[in-house]
């Protein structure tokens, strides 16, 4: 390794550095008094890390001979995923803590994913992804099965661990198919071969069992049966972890397959990814209309969602990942003001995950009932909030590819899903009196609330910056 390579990755080592000290010194001090510390100073680290990533304003780099690229695509990913985990974690301290779950392993956990996230997104070689979707995914599951006195929380990690076997083999095999017809493991060697004239049909069923395994993190439908029962048996902060940060570093994962890789056969993997796309949107629509509890719910909404991101990167173009990037960036946003109010929801100081229980809310508390207000109909893509610019890029995408009857469908698949966040918006103004929700709370959830909300009233201005940022990342991507 040459100094030029260690510093194209010397923030992942940076990271997975402070995680080992930090575990070291958690074990051989006094473990679990300092869940709280490490907590806040994990979070900070991220905070950093993602200001320098940010501002660092450097070249694209790749390191270790191409199997390491460290571009404005990946970037632009490892900034959004670091401020997600970020803000997931300091949201998490007072729930984790009142409930004798903030365990030193916790944070430390949740830092070792992000070091697999920020390998995924940056990987040029097979070997590379693997190491960083193992990483992200060994961490994941400890942290899914986090209560150990839960048999729902147990039940969650097992499920995860099995399902996530199941589609690391489906990968594995991909992998190893596309190796031995490209004769390379690099994304350069593979897209040359791909590209070729007379390409071998082996590296097409590759390319298939490579998205097969890459749409379960993602939790694409067919793929998504894991997403429910892990997102409602996991504790709270735990399904906030999953809904936001590894969404992106998946999602972006896939973008870098099938552009780095397979980019000169675009007709090919286009069809794979679009029928993706109608599934989950279809799935996550429907599916998610007869259920009562709000953590699977929010598992179909993210399937849902999921479907929208994969119908821009379904175009094929450069606009397409550039709207699958503002689209992710949106979606994060507004998961973490849902999760924050989620994680206030309580009765007797006892977690409550019912969505009934939110009738007639808006008497208790109307400023948070309009922050959920804003968010449910951001997240119905109801102009003009921030949500519904998030889905016009993507359908414009779509459009502009060609691709008219993906974004058709779209539309309807939204109009369906709009029923389920209004049934919480109807509930919250005009529902039935029940028993009342605990008022007050903490006031970093509550500060977590107004602003993602404010973010999607005030953010249609610019978008935050977030529109030019993303153009430059798709640009680096997609050449």
């Amino acid at each position: 390794m040459t100094s030029a390579d260690f510093s194209t990755v010397l923030p992942e080592f940076v990271l997975a550095f402070y995680a080992l000290v930090a575990l070291l010194g958690a074990v051989y001090t006094g473990k679990d008094e300092h869940g709280p510390l490490l907590t806040w100073l994990t979070g900070g680290v991220f905070v950093l890390l993602a200001a320098w990533i940010g501002f660092s304003g450097q070249n694209d780099l790749a390191a270790f001979g191409g199997s390491f690229k460290d571009d404005g695509f990946s970037r632009f990913a490892k900034v959004t995923i670091l401020l997600s985990a970020a803000s997931i974690l300091v949201m998490s301290e007072g729930y984790m803590a009142r409930r004798g779950l903030l365990r030193f392993e916790y944070p430390l956990l949740v830092a070792l994913a992000v070091v697999g996230m920020m390998v995924m997104v940056s990987a040029g070689d097979l070997m590379v992804l693997y190491m960083g979707l193992e990483l992200q995914s060994l961490a994941l599951y400890v942290v899914a099965s986090l209560r150990r006195d839960s048999v729902k929380s147990t039940e969650a990690g097992l499920k995860y661990f099995v399902l996530g076997a199941l589609s690391s083999g489906l990968l594995l095999y991909g992998a190893s198919l596309t190796y031995g017809f490209a004769g390379t493991t690099l994304f350069d060697g593979i897209f040359l071969a791909a590209s070729a004239g007379d390409m071998p049909l082996g590296l097409l069923f590759g390319l298939v069992f490579i998205a097969s395994g890459l749409a379960f993190k993602v939790s694409a439908a067919p793929f998504h049966m894991w997403t429910p029962d892990v997102y409602e048996g996991s504790p709270t902060p735990v399904t906030a972890v999953f809904a936001t940060a590894p969404k992106v570093a998946a999602m972006a994962l896939f973008a870098r397959v099938v552009h780095d890789a397979f980019g000169g056969i675009v007709g090919d993997w286009q069809q794979i990814v679009a029928l993706l796309s109608v599934a989950s949107m279809f799935l996550g629509a429907i599916a998610a209309i007869g259920q009562t509890d709000i953590k699977r719910l929010m598992a179909y909404s993210s399937i849902n969602h999921m479907g929208f991101a994969l119908m821009g990167l379904a175009s094929g173009t450069a606009y397409g990942v550039q709207a699958m990037l503002v689209y992710m960036a949106i979606y994060v946003t507004m998961n973490i003001g849902t999760f924050a109010f989620i994680l206030g929801m309580e009765r007797d100081g006892r977690p409550v995950v019912r969505i009934s229980a939110l009738s007639m809310y808006s008497r208790q508390e109307p400023l948070k009932a309009l922050a959920v207000l804003v968010l449910m109909f951001s997240m119905a893509g109801v102009p003009p909030l921030l949500g519904f610019f998030g889905k016009f890029y993507v359908l414009s995408a779509a459009v502009q590819a060609d691709l008219g009857w993906l974004a058709i469908l779209g539309v309807i698949a939204s109009a369906i899903a709009a029923f389920y966040y209004l049934r919480i918006i109807y509930l919250m103004y005009f529902g039935a009196e029940t028993e009342a929700l605990d008022t007050g709370g903490s006031r970093v959830l509550w500060g977590f609330l107004m602003a993602s909300a404010a973010a999607m009233v005030f953010g249609i201005v610019n978008l935050f910056g977030i529109e030019g940022a993303a153009a430059l990342a798709a640009a680096t991507l997609v050449n």
